[in-house]
C-alpha cells in the first residue's frame, strides 16, 4: 500500500506554489498543512476507475501512467505523467467518478491535496483558476491530436510518435540517446494502439534501419530527425 514518507513538504510546496503564483502566505500555510506526500511502488495503483475523486494529485518524483480499461479487460494508456504535473482532478469538476485509473510506472512520490480545498482556493485566486483552465485545455488539445494519430496513422507512424512523445516528455539519459523511461512492449503497444506483436516487429524494423537501438526495455533513439519524419508522415 501507499505510505506517507518524510521528504520535504516545504520544498514541494515551493515548487508547486510557483506554478500558482501569486499565493498569499496564508494560502501557502493552508496548502502545507493539508498536503500529504505518499510513495508508490512500481505497478501500484494510485486510483481506480469508478473511485470518487477526493484529491488533486501532483507527481513529485517518478513516472505515472493514466489508463482506461477497454473491452476484454485490455487497458489502453491515455497519457504518461511526468514530474511536477497534476492529474486526477478532471472528474471532480465534471461531477462524476473517475473514468480512468492511474498506476506507478516505477517507484514514485505523489502529493495529495483535498480537491474541495483547491476548488475553494481557485475561487479566491485567479492565477490558480487560469492554471487549471490552461492545463485542461492543453490536455484536450493533446488528446485530440492523439485520437487522429492513433486512428489515421499507419503502425510505423504510431509507434514512432510514441517514442518521440516519451523522449520529449521524459528526456534522455547522460548518453543523450537512451530514453529515461523503460516501458514493457505491452505498454508501448497500448500507447500506440496496436498489438504487442506488431509493436515488437515494428521496433525490430526500426532497429534494423538504425533508427533506434534496443537493449531489453532500454531504447536508444539514434536518428531523432528520421524517426520524427516517420512519425510525421504516418
Amino acid at each position: 500500500m501507499a505510505t506517507e514518507i518524510g521528504i520535504s513538504k516545504v520544498e514541494a510546496i515551493k515548487i508547486i506554489a510557483a506554478l500558482w503564483h501569486p499565493l498569499t502566505k496564508a494560502q501557502r500555510k493552508v496548502l502545507l498543512k493539508s498536503m500529504k506526500i505518499r510513495k508508490f511502488e512500481k505497478n501500484e495503483v494510485i486510483y481506480r476507475g469508478s473511485d470518487s475523486p477526493r484529491d488533486l494529485m501532483c507527481l513529485v518524483f517518478g513516472k505515472v501512467k493514466v489508463y482506461k480499461e477497454g473491452v476484454s479487460g485490455r487497458s489502453h494508456i491515455l497519457r504518461a505523467i511526468k514530474s511536477i504535473d497534476f492529474f486526477g482532478y478532471r472528474a471532480f469538476f465534471a461531477e462524476e467518478d473517475y473514468k480512468t485509473s492511474a498506476m506507478a510506472i516505477d517507484d514514485c512520490e505523489v502529493a495529495f491535496f483535498p480537491i474541495e480545498l483547491i476548488a475553494n482556493m481557485m475561487k479566491e485566486n485567479n492565477a490558480m483558476s487560469m492554471f487549471f483552465l490552461k492545463h485542461l485545455a492543453k490536455l484536450l488539445g493533446t488528446s485530440d491530436d492523439r485520437t487522429v494519430s492513433l486512428t489515421q496513422k499507419h503502425i510505423r507512424g504510431r509507434l514512432a510518435e510514441t517514442l518521440i512523445f516519451l523522449k520529449d516528455c521524459y528526456g534522455v539519459e547522460e548518453d543523450g540517446v537512451t530514453l529515461c523511461i523503460y516501458l514493457s512492449r505491452e505498454d508501448l503497444a497500448s500507447m500506440s494502439n496496436m498489438t504487442t506483436n506488431n509493436a515488437i516487429r515494428t521496433l525490430s524494423a526500426f532497429a534494423a534501419e538504425d533508427l533506434i537501438e534496443i537493449d531489453g526495455r532500454k531504447i536508444k533513439i539514434i536518428e531523432d530527425k528520421d524517426l520524427r519524419k516517420v512519425s510525421r508522415i504516418g
